[in-house]
């Protein structure tokens, strides 16, 4: 990992909430969680989780696959 690509991961994390979605995702892990179960146990409207989810793929940290209707995130174990 170059320094560019450490400091964008790191500026993600440094939020409560996408703090908290990446440890609970690297707990999940490979399998990961789909978008509803993340909001119901952060207790985050799906607007806001959305913008924090993004904002954590954006950085590489986290991975989405879509699972016929469902969008599951994991951790990106190779990137952490």
């Amino acid at each position: 990992m170059n320094a560019k690509q450490a400091v964008a991961s790191l500026a993600a994390l440094a939020h409560e909430y996408r703090l908290g979605v990446y440890r609970m995702l690297v707990e999940a892990g490979p399998g990961g969680l789909n978008a509803g179960t993340i909001a119901a146990r952060l207790k985050l409207p799906p607007s806001s989780l959305t913008f924090h989810l993004q904002n954590l793929h954006r950085a590489g940290l986290i991975t989405q696959e879509r699972r016929s209707r469902e969008l599951i995130y994991a951790a990106d174990f190779a990137e952490m």
